[in-house]
């Protein structure tokens, strides 16, 4: 008799077993947006949260002050990770943008083709009408929109900043020769005509307030271009809608098939760039100011998928979709003995320092 009723117990034994082993998998974690109202609510995650290395912190920050840092935000799924400010900036101290902000033109621009304003495979000159350049107007009329997007107009990068027709001259047909240049400010001209409004306005309404960046500016740097200025949660702002592909809360800011684009080698040339974008885990990548071609990864310590704004004297967006992060570094130069327009072993240094968080 202890045999008949043993089965039925050892059965209901083990089908409890079962049952409790094909429990439903963890609920992914939603991308959180802080309200775009002006407030200063921002949902936090903590680094035990995460199961970070709490060991790694302090010594990321004393590197980050170290190298003259003003600020450094850690964003995980849009929630505040870390945020800290150094050498008396504060949270709503602004901070201007450099380079980095190309990214901003970059973003603009494709709103602006999704409004059927522009198309970045057309000339500049259908917008900007001719001798917006100095050089033939055959050559000039093979630069594209996307020509600037993409840094490789041919145009001479060795003049300096000004942008005037004189000083955009002539080196290669456009396409055949990448360079690192601020021709690209063009695009702010074309968005201006393409749209009836100044670029600031267009700038404000289309994406600034859309994310909430309250009171971010476009400062006249003296030199006939204009650069951006915002709180360091401002940048981060801007991170976090690219890092959702162009959406915020919900709403389409930027077209995800444009930033995809965007976010991709955009040309022959140089691998590791888009548009307007640094790309990381690419074989081989150009600097500023050089034609050489480096071997290896832009950024070795950091993930292959990260992609990037770079501005002079160490102004930093870093994108890394495969850990729904972003992060935001501005300050002065990091290493003042060499200083740079975008790169510098700053990045590869601080990524070690990240990566130390979460290995």
């Amino acid at each position: 008799m202890r045999k008949i009723y043993f089965i039925p117990i050892l059965l209901l034994i083990l089908s409890a077993c079962s049952s409790d082993s094909s429990s439903p998998e963890p609920v992914e974690e939603q991308m959180y947006f802080p309200p775009s109202d002006g407030s200063t609510t921002w949902d936090t995650k903590s680094i035990a949260d995460l199961n970070w290395n709490q060991n790694a912190v302090q010594p990321l920050l004393d590197y980050l002050e170290e190298k003259h840092s003003k600020s450094f935000i850690i964003l995980v799924n849009g929630r505040i990770v870390m945020e800290n400010y150094f050498n008396g900036h504060t949270a709503t101290s602004p901070w201007y943008w450099a380079s980095a902000g190309k990214t901003l033109t970059s973003t603009v621009t494709g709103i602006a083709e999704q409004e059927g304003l522009i198309n970045i495979n057309n000339k500049v000159s259908d917008y900007l009408g001719t001798a917006w350049t100095s050089a033939p107007l055959a050559k000039e009329n093979l630069i594209t929109c996307k020509n600037l997007l993409s840094m490789n107009s041919g145009l001479n990068d060795a003049l300096g900043d000004d942008v005037s027709p004189a000083n955009l001259q002539y080196v290669a047909d456009a396409g055949s020769r990448w360079a690192y240049h601020n021709v690209y400010v063009k695009l702010q001209d074309v968005i201006a005509e393409a749209s009836g409004q100044t670029w600031t306005n267009y700038f404000n309404t289309k994406l600034r307030d859309k994310l909430g960046m309250t009171g971010g500016a476009w400062i006249n740097s003296g030199d006939g271009l204009s650069v951006y200025w915002s709180t360091s949660r401002n940048m981060a702002r801007f991170g976090l809608m690219i890092l959702n592909k162009g959406k915020w809360d919900g709403t389409m800011v930027v077209n995800e098939n444009y930033l995809s684009q965007a976010t991709t080698t955009s040309q022959s040339i140089n691998q590791a760039y888009g548009y307007l974008w640094w790309l990381n885990g690419k074989s081989t990548y150009h600097l500023p100011t050089s034609q050489f071609q480096f071997n290896g990864t832009l950024i070795p310590n950091a993930p292959s998928d990260m992609y990037c704004a770079l501005g002079k004297n160490d102004q930093k967006i870093y994108v890394i979709p495969s850990k729904k992060m972003v992060v935001i570094r501005m300050g002065d130069v990091a290493n003042p003995e060499n200083p740079t327009f975008a790169l510098s072993g700053f990045d590869n240094d601080l990524w070690a320092k990240i990566h130390a968080l979460y290995q």
